[in-house]
C-alpha cells in the first residue's frame, strides 16, 4: 500500500441545530485498504461518509484526496474524483427500471441523441451477474424487494468504476447467502485495488473484511486500530463507552392463551411459475410469546406479516382467528382497530413520514385520543409523545425535530413507539433491528421482552439468526413460501434453522 493516504480527513466538524454530528474528526485512509467505520447510531458515521461523497457540502475542516485538498459541491464532483457511495437508505427512483437507475444521469445515447437502452440493459445485466443477482434489467425498481434494491444500489456504484467506494451498512437488508455473495464481490474489488470505506454494526463482518477499524462515539474520533491488534469485544466497548453485557432477559416468560390462529394461509402469485408466494401456512401464537420467523430472502417472511396485517397485494386464502374470532382484514386500518400492529422492514418507504417531525410521526395513529371538543389537544399529544420518547430512549434534540435528522435506529424506535400507542394485542415486527447498532439492539430486545411480559404477542422476522435465537420462544422456518420446520427455544440452533431454510419445497397439490 502507498505511504501517502488516499484520503486525509482533517479536523472535520459538522453542526446541526442542537446537535454536533461530528466534532474535530481526523483520520487517514490508506490506498487499497478496507477501512471499517464503527459506532452506535448517531455516532457520526453516516455524516462523515456523506461529507466524503459530496452529499453534505457545508462543514468545517479539510478533506484531501490523493494529497490534494477537495471541496465537493455535490456527488458528481465526488464521482469525478473516483469516489462513490452506497447509502444505507436506498436512493432509487422507484418508477424507473433497474437499468435506468444504474445509469441515471449518465445514460448511454446513440449518435442521434436517443437513449441506447439495449447497451444499458446489457451492461446492467452484466453488473447484476457479477453480484449473482437474477433481477431483469427492465424490472421496475419499486417492484423489487429491499434485498434486491440494495444489490441494485451496489450495481449502480460498481458501474462508476470508482477507485474509492463507501459502503454504508450494505448488508443490512441482505440474507446470509446474499452477504456471502457480497463478500465475494468485495474480495474481487480489492484485488483490483479499490479502496473501501465500510460502515457496519456487525462485528463478524468488520473482522472478516477489515484491514483497520476506526471507532466514532458521539461525533468524536475514539481510536483507529489494526484489525490484528483488537477484538470484537474491545471495538464494541469503544463504540458504547461501556461493556455490552450478555443479553440476559431474566426468567423464562410465561405464555398465555392462544391469541392468533392461522390455518392453511396461502398467498397467490399471479403469473409466476410457483403460483404461490405462501402455501398452506398454519401456526398458533400465544399471549406473551415471541414467535420468530426465519428464512432466506424470498422465503415469504414479509409476505406472511403483510397478510396478517391486511397489507398484501393479493387476497390471501385460508383462515385467521384473532381471539377465536374469524378475521379478514381488507386493509391495515382494519387490522389496527382489531389490535394488530406492524413495523415494516422498509423504514424509508413504509415507516417514517419524512416531511413530519418526531412528534407527528409518533402520534400519527392515535391522534383521536388527543382530541377534545373536536380539536387536537397539543398538551395531551405532547404527553403521550414525551412518554414514548422516554420509554424507548429515542435520541432526539426534541419532539419538534425533523424525523430525518434522527439516526436510522432512532427513527425505528419512533415507529415502534407509534404502534405501541395503539395498544396492540399482536405486534408484527419485520426485521426491526435492520441498521440498528449493538447497544440499541439490546434495548429493543429488552423492550420486546417487557412487552411480552405485559401480555402482547409478537411475531418477529429477522435476517440474523442469533437475534431470533436470543429473543424467540419458538421459531418457524419458511423456504420458498412453505413452512419447513418449527423449533422450540431449547432445540433451535443456527445449523438446524439454516438446513430447514435451504430445503427446497416439495411439490404439493
Amino acid at each position: 500500500m502507498a505511504d501517502t493516504p488516499i484520503i486525509s480527513i482533517k479536523h472535520v466538524t459538522k453542526r446541526y441545530p442542537g446537535v454536533v454530528a461530528l466534532d474535530d474528526v481526523s483520520v487517514d485512509i490508506r490506498q487499497g485498504e478496507l477501512h471499517s467505520i464503527c459506532g452506535e447510531n448517531g455516532a457520526g458515521k453516516s455524516t462523515l461518509m456523506k461529507i466524503l461523497s459530496g452529499v453534505i457540502t457545508e462543514y468545517d475542516g479539510q478533506i484531501e484526496v490523493r494529497g490534494e485538498s477537495v471541496n465537493f459541491r455535490g456527488t458528481r464532483d465526488a464521482e469525478a474524483c473516483g469516489l462513490s457511495i452506497i447509502h444505507q437508505e436506498l436512493n432509487l427512483v422507484e418508477e424507473l427500471s433497474a437499468a435506468a437507475n444504474v445509469f441515471l444521469g449518465r445514460e448511454h445515447t446513440s449518435s442521434l441523441g436517443l437513449l441506447n437502452n439495449r447497451k444499458m440493459n446489457a451492461e446492467t445485466s452484466e453488473l447484476l451477474k457479477q453480484l449473482e443477482c437474477d433481477v431483469h434489467p427492465q424490472a421496475i425498481a419499486g417492484s423489487l424487494r429491499v434485498g434486491d434494491q440494495q444489490l441494485l444500489e451496489i450495481a449502480k456504484a460498481l458501474s462508476l468504476n470508482s477507485e474509492i467506494l463507501i459502503m454504508d451498512e450494505p448488508t443490512s437488508a441482505l440474507t446470509e447467502s446474499e452477504v456471502e455473495r457480497l463478500y465475494r464481490v468485495i474480495d474481487h474489488l480489492r484485488e483490483k485495488g479499490v479502496t473501501i470505506l465500510y460502515i457496519s454494526h456487525k462485528m463478524d463482518e468488520v473482522f472478516r473484511l477489515s484491514d483497520r477499524i476506526t471507532v466514532l462515539r458521539d461525533g468524536k474520533l475514539v481510536k483507529t486500530l489494526e484489525k490484528e491488534e483488537t477484538t470484537p469485544r474491545e471495538i464494541t466497548h469503544l463504540m458504547v463507552g461501556r461493556e455490552i453485557e450478555e443479553i440476559d432477559l431474566g426468567d423464562s416468560r410465561q405464555v398465555g392463551d392462544v391469541v392468533l390462529e392461522v390455518n392453511n394461509l396461502s398467498l397467490p402469485w399471479p403469473g409466476h411459475a410457483r403460483a404461490w408466494r405462501l402455501k398452506e401456512i398454519s401456526f398458533e401464537l400465544r399471549r406473551g410469546e415471541i414467535l420468530g420467523i426465519a428464512g432466506l430472502m424470498g422465503a415469504g417472511r414479509t409476505e406472511l406479516l403483510e397478510c396478517l396485517f391486511g397489507a398484501s397485494e393479493e387476497t390471501p386464502a385460508g383462515k385467521v382467528l384473532l381471539e377465536n374470532q374469524l378475521v379478514r382484514f381488507r386493509n391495515p386500518n382494519e387490522a389496527k382497530r382489531a389490535g394488530v400492529a406492524m413495523v415494516t422492514e422498509d423504514r424509508k418507504r413504509l415507516g417514517i413520514f419524512a416531511q413530519m417531525c418526531v412528534r407527528e410521526n409518533i402520534s400519527m395513529c392515535t391522534l383521536e385520543e388527543t382530541v377534545t371538543s373536536g380539536v387536537i389537544s397539543r398538551k395531551k399529544e405532547a404527553e403521550i409523545v414525551d412518554d414514548s420518547v422516554a420509554r424507548l430512549s429515542v435520541k432526539t434534540a426534541g419532539p419538534e425535530s425533523s424525523i430525518t435528522s434522527l439516526s436510522g435506529g432512532n427513527q425505528q424506535k419512533t415507529i415502534i413507539g407509534r404502534w405501541l400507542l395503539t395498544k396492540p394485542k399482536v405486534l408484527l415486527l419485520d426485521d426491526p433491528t435492520r441498521g440498528v447498532d449493538v447497544g440499541a439492539k439490546a434495548e429493543l430486545y429488552r423492550l420486546m421482552d417487557q412487552l411480552c411480559r405485559e401480555g402482547i404477542a409478537i411475531i418477529l422476522t429477522s435476517s440474523e439468526l442469533p437475534e431470533l435465537l436470543t429473543v424467540s420462544d419458538r421459531i418457524l422456518v419458511l423456504a420458498e413460501g412453505r413452512m419447513t420446520a418449527e423449533f422450540d427455544r431449547s432445540e433451535a440452533s443456527e445449523a438446524a434453522i439454516m438446513e430447514a431454510a435451504t430445503e427446497s419445497a416439495l411439490p404439493h397439490g
